[in-house]
């Protein structure tokens, strides 16, 4: 199921969530800059490493502030066009009304505070990866566990393939991104005792999903406004 838009209306122009997907795609296209391999080396360098850290925790030759700056980098780095347009997509649909309702600077501080946390969370979890984990989507997912918690009953047109055909049906978002966290949290269960530790980052994802809906929980009950 791929969501389309949503047709939550918004009461304030999305500054923020426009102005993160201007850096990303600005980022991305100097990452095609690069090259292939100076492109696989800047994305090691700025990806977050979870072995590095452990290694910069034992040892005083390599700086903390090698393994801690990519937490904060890495979200604004990704691997592939799939992976940028992916990402830039779901925070477009699902970024403008959680800004809308949080304010701007606010969910600047939330949407990074997620991404932060996601990371810090796949790290904990592929402690011995050497692989470079990149992309927003632990910061989205935050966005995405908290417009659950805020618009649950609003409705989102889907995209959703049967075999060789697609249509479009109007779903609640707590179907579409209850589906989406169910397939992040299974895959992640598969993951633990995999010595495979490239791939998809899952508990960044599940970890940014809960972090944006304890966050959302937490803020003062007021009627959410929302479209049907």
């Amino acid at each position: 199921m791929i969501p389309l838009r949503d047709l939550n209306r918004r009461y304030s122009t999305p500054l923020i969530t426009v102005l993160l997907i201007a850096i990303n795609a600005l980022v991305w296209f100097y990452e095609l800059s690069l090259g292939p391999r100076a492109g696989e080396q800047f994305l090691f360098v700025m990806g977050m490493v979870p072995a590095r850290l452990q290694v910069a925790l034992h040892s005083p030759e390599v700086p903390l502030s090698a393994a801690l700056i990519p937490l904060f980098t890495s979200m604004f780095l990704h691997s592939g066009w799939l992976h940028v347009i992916g990402n830039m997509w779901f925070l477009w649909v699902f970024g403008d009304n959680v800004e809308d309702r949080f304010g701007h600077i606010p969910f600047l501080v939330f949407y990074l505070a997620c991404g932060l946390g996601a990371g810090v969370i796949h790290t904990l979890f592929n402690w011995n990866s050497a692989v470079p984990a990149v992309g927003a989507s632990g910061a989205i997912s935050g966005v995405l566990g908290a417009y659950l918690v805020m618009f649950p009953h609003a409705r989102v047109i889907t995209l959703v393939p049967l075999i060789f055909f697609f249509f479009t049906v109007q779903l609640p978002a707590v179907v579409i991104l209850g589906y989406w966290f169910v397939v992040q949290f299974l895959s992640g269960l598969s993951s633990l005792g995999s010595r495979e530790s490239g791939g998809v980052a899952w508990w960044a994802h599940i970890g940014g999903f809960i972090l944006g809906m304890v966050v959302a929980l937490m803020m003062p009950r007021k009627t959410y406004r929302v479209a049907y």
